[in-house]
């Protein structure tokens, strides 16, 4: 039925595709993205409910099947065909670039279904079954208001047990065609998975909106949900997770490959290709990449090494990193609650010179949380956007699962990227911008945002932050961090490196504890090429303020330059460089 919808939503708007010979006039090329969005959020209705767009929140499109691929196929090729048919000299500059935008995602979209990722559904760190325990705890995206509210949510958990059986035969699949998880990390999803389908039902997460009732309810709404909730999820839901787990728990554990990155399975070499070119927005090559890695750990050292005299430390590198992970100054913490109090103290101190950078902010309001006890022990700092209409506020998650370890000499430079002026202006300006065409609103490229989320940890210092030696440090080793990512990722995925030897080459460079730098580790191993784009972001976002600086002079206005690279939203890098050499040319105004 879906098919049907989207193949005569584009007929109708776009006769020309459909029935050449009509030379039919085209419609304005705004309308082509409008059903381009419309028609993304029935493929994907859960980017819907994130964005606050409740009319899909009962559906949960089962992505794993052949069925899927196909439908999704014919929609984003249908959507290519369409959009050629507007020629770039009839389009303003930016329809052009929303052109080209929308041409990039749907190649890319169509290059992706030329591998079976489908086969490796789950993993540790970034799979549907994290997103949907986030969901149901109750504290999500998902919305617990209404009746209908509560209806929707276990609509789609019907979807989701249907999923869940398919994701396991797909195991199978792939185990047979060697397309399955390293060992190590099929180890830590167990733990994720035995919480998900926790027994009797009253303790199960997916339970919790049934604890939680709004208080509007009637006492027989009530009793009529819980008696819903509490069957669907005793016959249906649980066992079928329960089944998950035993067979992730026996069959799949023994078939998990001793291999560390993507090249250990078939047509892995092309994947890792693939997922460079979509996280970079690049044509770098794995090897450019990992001679740029190097490079920068390098220059980043030097810095290090001139904090280590400041503070005089005789020391070498290595050991001062035992010392920044050990030093108890910079774990004084006994309670959650005091990390969450320290991000807000460092947002409270930044405010006055915000103004200075930035007279483009959002509307859009703003929390930090704890990240939930789940996934806090696998789990990174995140960014979780607000919904597009500003009722949700933008949240920052922190995991914290042990305070008595917890480190904060970096927490200044990580508000800056998680949080303000990171990926809370960048997603919120950009949702809030009524110019773009919906589409974009709501478009995510790692590169750019999570190359604007480093640059914005550069800002410290102008922010009134970094005043501490160590919270200097602490950007520092962020940008370390991130310039080792360009070493170990491609290392693990293009060059044979194992799991250990990336541990050891991070271990060796930078300041992070040793649990942590597992956790990082295993990361890219399950989601290879992210990591590499925020330093790709970062020295692009660099390169071009540089270049404004040098050739606008006095001329330049920062203001102006944040504006330029925040208010299109999110761009593959080489439609941001076009933007600012324009802008450039213009004379920065």
């Amino acid at each position: 039925m879906k098919k049907r919808i989207f193949g005569l939503t584009a007929c109708l708007l776009f006769s020309v595709s459909c029935k050449k010979e009509q030379k039919a006039e085209l419609p304005p090329i705004n309308k082509l993205f409008d059903s381009y969005y419309e028609a993304s959020l029935k493929l994907n209705p859960l980017n819907a409910t994130f964005a606050g767009d409740n009319r899909y929140n009962d559906l949960l499109p089962n992505n794993l099947t052949q069925a899927y691929k196909t439908e999704a196929l014919a929609v984003f090729n249908n959507f290519k065909d369409s959009l050629n048919q507007y020629p770039d000299d009839k389009l303003s500059a930016e329809e052009k670039t929303s052109k080209a935008i929308l041409l990039w995602e749907l190649d890319e979209n169509i290059h992706s279904f030329d591998f079976k990722n489908e086969l490796m559904p789950i993993n540790q760190f970034s799979s549907l079954q994290l997103t949907m325990g986030q969901l149901g705890s109750g504290s999500g995206a998902q919305p617990f208001k209404t009746f209908t509210d509560y209806r929707n949510w276990l609509k789609r958990l019907e979807k989701f047990t249907v999923w869940i059986d398919t994701a396991q035969a797909n195991m199978r699949k792939g185990v047979k065609e060697g397309i399955v998880l390293p060992k190590t990390l099929i180890v830590k999803m167990i733990p994720q998975l035995v919480e998900f389908s926790k027994t009797p039902v009253e303790d199960n997460l997916f339970y919790s909106p049934v604890k939680n009732f709004p208080k509007t309810f009637t006492e027989g709404q009530k009793s009529e949900l819980t008696e819903e909730y509490r069957a669907f999820l005793t016959d249906k839901f649980i066992p079928s997770l329960h089944a998950l787990t035993e067979y992730v728990k026996t069959d799949y554990l023994a078939a998990g490959r001793e291999t560390s990155g993507i090249e250990g399975i078939p047509n892995g070499k092309e994947l890792y290709t693939y997922w460079i070119k979509y996280y970079t927005t690049t044509d770098l090559t794995a090897e450019e990449i990992h001679q740029l890695g190097l490079s920068e750990v390098t220059r980043i050292s030097a810095e290090m090494q001139k904090v280590m005299t400041e503070v005089g430390y005789k020391g070498d590198l290595i050991s001062f990193f035992d010392v920044v992970r050990n030093k108890k100054e910079l774990i004084p913490f006994t309670k959650p609650e005091q990390v969450i109090a320290n991000f807000n103290a460092i947002h409270e101190r930044m405010k006055p010179n915000l103004e200075k950078l930035f007279d483009l902010k959002p509307k859009t309001q703003f929390e930090v949380r704890r990240t939930e006890a789940f996934r806090e022990a696998s789990a990174s700092a995140e960014y979780n956007q607000g919904s597009l209409d500003g009722t949700r506020p933008g949240i920052f998650y922190v995991p914290i699962p042990n305070i008595k370890t917890y480190n904060y000499y970096s927490d200044e430079d990580l508000f800056l990227h998680e949080a303000i002026p990171g990926h809370h202006y960048q997603v919120s300006i950009q949702q809030e911008n009524q110019d773009l065409p919906q589409f974009r609103r709501t478009l995510w490229y790692s590169a750019y945002g999570e190359g604007w989320a480093l640059y914005a940890e550069s800002l410290g210092k102008e922010l009134g932050l970094y005043e501490d030696p160590y919270q200097y440090f602490g950007m520092l080793s962020a940008e370390m961090h991130r310039a080792i990512r360009l070493v170990v990722d491609t290392g693990l995925h293009a060059k044979g490196w194992t799991r250990e030897q990336a541990i050891d080459y991070s271990l060796a460079n930078e300041a992070r504890s040793k649990e942590s730098i597992i956790a990082e580790i295993e990361r890219y191993m399950v989601i290879p090429g992210q990591a590499l784009s925020y330093k790709i972001g970062q020295l692009k976002i660099r390169e071009l303020r540089a270049k404004a600086e040098k050739e606008l002079g006095d001329r330049f206005d920062i203001r102006k330059f944040h504006n330029q690279v925040l208010m299109s939203g999110s761009l593959p890098l080489s439609l941001l460089e076009t933007k600012i050499d324009k802008w450039i040319a213009d004379g920065g105004k």
